[in-house]
Parts: structure tokens; C-alpha cells; sequence
């Protein structure tokens, strides 16, 4: 279950929650210009392509990325969409892209959403493993870029894009039905609500907040969706990069989860593993861990994009308390 949100401020950003009941070891990985992307079906090799950063799970040197953003400021990231995701065999006259690839890969490749939009009408998302061992995510993609974003899902219909002009992803159900759930919540808003129930009584607000009524509480992954989109939509712009990487932060609280609020059926507790924010427009990835609120961050830009190598920083986590007395 997770969270994503673009969100313009001074400038562009992007980021998200990764709920789970465990970690997977992910760091932030940057992939420079001339790291080789190898794709699994067709043996093609991508030699030259944008730098990009981004947390993920480092395998065998290759970054199985859960969320990043390139050095041309378009942004991606991967959520859950279990019991709806469907991958096909590898087949002619498509260009064949595993799952744990399509990050890379468009993110790689492309610009702009628009570009994303053209190459996706090519591409057939594959059922390849990365092993024997690791299970193909059923996942669901938003990919955003200042000026729009859509959402990709590949079911038993293929491949859909949609525009998405909300900015949010979550999880289930799929992406058109989230959109016709907002008309539920037309009413909420965050100024102080007017008496609509009747002319004939005179009823007043009584506390501040009380547009928001009816907004869901829960941690759905529909009410999610709900509550990031009202959060995320209402929030103004800021002023510099301090203040609107804060307010993103602030804007994932909405929709985090602290353990204890979602028990799974083994006996364990859901929780918002790591919160992310990416200043797109400058390459810098923010995050911060459950245990560590302390916000770090990494410039991809201070390094040497034009390598081959992985750049990796482990998610430092603990927690970290600043004592005034």
C-alpha cells in the first residue's frame, strides 16, 4: 500500500510513501548516463541514456527501482495493484520491457510525459523474472513531469494509460474508478462550510476545519486517494525549496501509517517504511525513514553522472532526537 503526489511549488515535486510491513534493503541508487541498461527479452542494450535517481533495491549492480526522477525533471514511480495487474509473454512487434525494467527504461529514454506517452503505445510489459527467487510486483505507474501526469495499467486489457489530472496514485481499485470516486467528495473544502441544510434553521460552524467533514479517515487505499488529492490540490505554493520539500512532507503525513493502524493477517503492523521527496527540477532526492524523521537528502548532480557505475547511499535510519537542554 503506498501514496504518490506531484505537487508544484517553487518548483516541481515528486515523491511518495512505501508502506509495507518490512524493509528490502533499499537505498537511494543513482544511475549515471552510461550505466548499461540490459533489457531481459531481446538482449538489447541501452548504452547512452539520461541520469536518474531514486530509491530501489540493488541487485547484482542493476537498481530495481521502486520511485526516481531524471535529469530532465520527469518523474516515476511504481505502487501495488495486486489482483488487477496482468503481464504478457514476450511477442513480436512490440517492444518487450520486464516490469522491473519499465522505470529505467522510460525514465531512461524519455523527456516528458508526452515522450512517455509515445513510447509506451510500443511497449508490451512482460511477465520476466529479475530470478528464480524474486516474484514479479503487480504494479500499477504514475509518470509526471511539471506540466501533466498519467497513469499506466497493465491488465488482462492491456496496456492503459490515462490521464491523470489529479497528480495522485495509490492502489486499488483501478485508476478510472478512483477518479469517479472524488464526485463522492465535490463538497469538502477547506474553507468553512455554509448552511446548506436548511433556510430554516441557523446553523453556524463551531470549530475551524468543519469543510473538510465527510473527507475518509481510514487507511484505504480509495480513502488514500481521497485524502492525498484534497491534501495535495488545496496545498498553495511556497516560497523556496526548504519550505515546499517541508510541505510535501506534510502533505504524505496525511495519508502515512503508523504502526499499529493496519495489522496484517501474520500478526504484523503496516507501515510508512520511508517517505519520499524529489526536487525534480534539480535532481535532489529527499526521504526519511519510519524510526528516522530526520529529512536527508542526496544531489545526484554532485556526483559523476557521465559514469557506469551504480552511485548508491544506504536509507540511513534510527532515531534521530535533538535535545535543547
Amino acid at each position: 500500500m503506498c501514496t504518490a503526489v506531484k505537487y508544484i511549488s517553487d518548483g516541481f515535486y515528486f515523491g511518495r510513501t512505501l508502506d509495507n510491513d518490512t524493509s528490502y534493503g533499499e537505498e537511494i541508487a543513482i544511475a549515471p548516463r552510461r550505466y548499461r541498461l540490459i533489457l531481459r527479452d531481446g538482449g538489447r542494450t541501452i548504452q547512452a541514456h539520461n541520469a536518474m535517481i531514486g530509491a530501489a533495491v540493488v541487485k547484482g549492480g542493476q537498481p530495481l527501482y521502486y520511485d526516481a526522477v531524471n535529469e530532465k525533471g520527469l518523474a516515476m514511480a511504481g505502487l501495488n495493484f495486486v489482483g488487477n495487474a496482468f503481464y504478457r509473454a514476450p511477442c513480436g512487434g512490440k517492444d518487450n520491457v520486464a516490469t522491473f525494467e519499465l522505470i529505467p527504461y522510460i525514465l531512461g529514454l524519455c523527456a516528458t510525459v508526452d515522450e512517455a506517452k509515445r513510447m509506451l503505445a510500443r511497449i508490451n510489459i512482460t511477465d520476466t523474472r529479475f530470478d528464480s527467487v524474486m516474484p514479479n510486483a503487480e504494479l500499477h505507474w504514475i509518470i509526471a513531469d511539471r506540466n501533466g501526469a498519467i497513469t499506466v495499467e497493465s491488465d488482462e486489457n492491456g496496456v492503459n494509460v490515462y490521464d491523470n489530472p489529479v497528480g495522485i496514485l495509490t492502489n486499488n481499485p483501478p485508476f478510472p474508478q478512483q477518479l469517479t470516486n472524488l464526485n463522492n467528495y465535490m463538497c469538502l473544502s477547506p474553507r468553512p462550510p455554509k448552511n446548506n441544510f436548511s433556510d430554516k434553521l441557523s446553523l453556524q460552524p463551531y470549530s475551524r476545519g468543519m469543510g473538510g467533514m465527510g473527507m475518509p479517515g481510514d487507511l484505504s487505499s480509495e480513502s488514500r486517494f481521497v485524502r492525498a488529492a484534497f491534501t495535495a490540490l488545496n496545498s498553495p505554493p511556497c516560497k523556496d525549496c526548504g519550505s515546499s520539500v517541508g510541505q510535501f512532507f506534510h502533505i504524505l503525513d496525511a495519508v502515512a501509517q503508523p504502526r499499529g493502524s493496519c495489522q496484517l493477517d501474520n500478526g504484523g503492523y503496516e507501515t510508512t517504511v520511508y517517505s519520499s521527496c524529489c526536487n525534480a527540477d534539480k535532481g535532489v532526492y529527499y526521504y526519511h525513514s519510519y524510526d528516522d524523521r530526520a529529512i536527508r537528502g542526496v544531489d545526484m548532480h554532485r556526483v559523476g553522472i557521465d559514469g557506469t557505475a551504480v552511485i548508491r547511499y544506504p536509507m540511513l535510519s534510527g532515531n534521530s532526537i535533538i535535545m535543547q537542554n
